[in-house]
């Protein structure tokens, strides 16, 4: 068994490298066509028509999703193990989140996990990749989530680009909010004392906010901006728009961030003698509950490809990647391209993620995934401990 168990990891390694130019130019095309949630019309034709190519059975715009899509290959009487793909980018910097890497390393493993389900004596399974659109703020996985795309997945797993290696990094929650005084408009050289400023609001709950931080945890992060400041410099302005993210390393923190958040909102609309609308304009992504044992395991395998992990973990972001770790055992390793100093949603990451050198890391984790994979397969005893760990930890949170 532990032979055939090396040589299905070596079988997944050796059909990685088989496709790697074809793989580069996937990424590249996405690269160049940077599309916004869940408008990757192109992306999402680009990898559906590669992997029906490469003999998968694909379902587009999945579950009535334009963009999203299920392509499987396999064995439903295995165990069901998703890979998952994201490919949108961000407004005005293109893929400055590396999701081209992402789908990359997406395809790149389902064609490894395949060749192993291919191979004489290999253990049944079904592989499943999930093209997940709009990451970016328009939680597609949450949609999938919604309509059921997750109930027949055993476990599920995907990796993402930044400045270091991580095995099983931090992800917070996130509350996503816009927040609208309402003043009265007047005249600000002849009439002003007519006028109800509602941008003097918006400015006071910018400043409140800023000296909120002084007494917040230091794994709380609160960042906005104005994105209505008003129409013109000799009216005063009787609407403003503000756009908060309120992150948190639980569900409860971020609730009890927002409480605090609300009180500078509603002091300002007092003091100004302005209204305000608060609401949410974005799915609550969750925190990132990464299963040990799967974590493990993808640790171990990119280790003997020669990955070093960071010591110590540091909250990235966040991501709709873990309202799937709620539903489903799940991980999401962060790896390393370039030296470090680039960092993502930048200019400078977005170069990056277009380079040699960033396809060859993208493959060491796909390949790192696949071989994951395998130790899933063959190994019945560790899938019972990744549901056993995953159920224990969903009852505590």
């Amino acid at each position: 068994m532990e032979e055939l168990h090396s040589n299905l990891k070596a079988r997944a390694i050796a059909e990685i490298e088989t496709y790697s130019e074809e793989l580069r130019k996937v990424s590249e095309e996405i690269w160049n066509n940077p599309e916004l949630d869940f408008k990757e019309h192109k992306a999402h034709a680009l990898l559906t028509n590669f992997l029906e190519g490469k003999g998968f059975h694909v379902e587009r715009s999945y579950l009535g999703i334009q963009t999203a899509f299920r392509a499987t290959f396999g064995d439903s009487t295995g165990p069901n193990v998703c890979v998952i793909c994201e490919y949108d980018a961000l407004p005005e910097i293109g893929h400055a989140c590396g999701h081209n890497l992402i789908a990359e390393a997406g395809i790149a493993a389902a064609l490894g996990i395949k060749a192993v389900l291919k191979t004489h004596g290999a253990p049944k399974g079904l592989l499943t990749i999930m093209g997940t659109p709009a990451e970016e703020g328009g939680g597609g996985k949450i949609n999938l989530i919604e309509k059921g795309a997750f109930e027949s997945i055993d476990v599920a797993m995907m990796v993402h680009p930044c400045p270091s290696n991580h095995a099983m990094p931090t992800a917070l929650a996130i509350m996503t909010l816009e927040i609208i005084f309402h003043g009265k408009a007047a005249h600000a050289a002849a009439f002003p004392w007519e006028g109800v400023n509602a941008l003097d609001a918006a400015v006071i709950t910018y400043n409140s906010i800023s000296m909120l931080r002084q007494q917040m945890k230091p794994t709380w992060r609160v960042h906005g901006i104005i994105t209505n400041g008003g129409a013109k410099p000799n009216i005063i302005p009787e609407l403003t728009k503000m756009e908060y993210y309120l992150r948190a390393p639980t569900r409860s923190e971020v609730k009890d961030l927002y409480s605090k958040v609300m009180a500078c909102y509603e002091a300002a609309a007092k003091a100004t003698g302005c209204t305000v609308e608060v609401s949410e304009t974005a799915p609550f992504y969750e925190d990132l509950a990464s299963n040990l044992t799967l974590s493990n395991l993808y640790e171990t395998n990119a280790k003997h490809l020669g990955i070093v992990f960071a010591k110590k973990d540091v909250p990235f972001g966040s991501t709709d990647m873990g309202n799937v770790s709620y539903v489903v055992p799940s991980i999401h390793p962060m790896y390393k391209i370039g030296d470090g100093s680039q960092v993502n949603h930048t200019r400078e990451f977005t170069a990056i993620t277009n380079t040699s050198e960033a396809h060859q890391h993208t493959l060491i984790a796909a390949k790192a995934m696949s071989m994951t994979v395998v130790d899933v397969l063959t190994n019945p005893a560790v899938l019972e401990q990744i549901k056993k760990e995953f159920a224990s930890d969903i009852s505590l949170l």
